[in-house]
């Protein structure tokens, strides 16, 4: 099996930027130019991606994509300041697209930031896309290749089949196969872990290799700098409990948030990933 080199949302989107820019704008006849350089003067993130884009009714403008794991309350404001940034940078009309891949509430994800102080008010709206709304079949249909790796938490994508499918696919494009640890990730979501590694046929410590696994991993050491390393992983814990089990994950947070022992606490983070029920989460504790 290839290992994931570059997986990174610039990436993603590159496999096929026109589909990628109709889907995310509702424009039919957009048309893509080079994606663009995010490293902003103060400040430079991954996830951002920046696309020149043109139509005969919106002439030249920007589409700028965010792509998350999991939506933060720090998000709507994050939007406003990416967008004013990418619009005093290239000098264009910039349209803002948040993309959420796991959905950890019922809440409801805000489309826009507002604020007023002093009678001065500032407002940015921005479209929102949670991947769990998006029906699979746009994954397969358009063709969007961007999306294959999300197939196991598209709407209607957690079947054995839909997922065999996907693999397929990704497997057969060499532009693609590297993305084989994403779709597997987030196949252990939806199905037991000891089907997925039948379906991808290797050994499931591979998933560790996934770069989302390694982002809540890393969201875990950033918390932990501001937080102390043992809270901040404790946290990770605890939302990738609810993003994969719901309630019933977090249960378990009464016994885990007494553990001080960081490895200990690294070791149940990495079984989270590969846990089929929560018997065996309690099994590990």
């Amino acid at each position: 099996m290839n290992k994931a080199v570059d997986i990174s949302t610039k990436k993603l989107i590159s496999l096929a930027p026109n589909n990628w820019a109709k889907w995310v704008t509702g424009i039919p006849d957009i048309v893509t130019g080079e994606i663009l350089n995010t490293e902003f003067q103060w400040i430079s993130r991954q996830s951002d991606v920046v696309i020149q884009a043109e139509s005969p009714q919106y002439g030249k403008f920007l589409i700028l994509n965010e792509l998350q794991l999991r939506h933060t309350s720090e998000m709507p404001r994050r939007m406003r300041a990416y967008a004013a940034l990418a619009e005093e940078k290239y000098k264009l009309q910039t349209y803002p697209v948040l993309i959420n891949i796991l959905k950890i509430s019922n809440s409801e994800i805000p489309t826009s930031f507002a604020s007023n102080f002093i009678g001065l008010r500032a407002i940015q709206d921005y479209r929102v896309i949670n991947l769990w709304e998006v029906d699979v079949n746009i994954a397969f249909e358009t063709p969007l290749p961007s999306l294959l790796p999300f197939v196991p938490i598209l709407k209607g994508g957690e079947n054995e089949s839909t997922i065999r499918e996907a693999l397929r696919m990704l497997r057969a494009d060499e532009q693609l196969n590297q993305l084989e640890t994403v779709l597997a990730f987030f196949a252990t979501f939806v199905l037991e872990s000891t089907l997925v590694q039948e379906i991808m046929r290797w050994d499931m410590t591979v998933l560790r290799e996934s770069p989302w696994y390694q982002e809540i991993l890393r969201e875990g050491q950033a918390r932990g700098e501001a937080e102390g390393e043992v809270r901040g992983i404790i946290s990770s814990i605890e939302t990738s409990l609810e993003a994969k089990f719901g309630s019933d994950g977090l249960e378990l947070m009464s016994q885990i948030s007494q553990i001080s022992d960081l490895g200990q606490l690294k070791e149940i983070l990495r079984k989270i990933v590969v846990a089929n029920t929560i018997q065996e989460l309690r099994n590990v504790l």
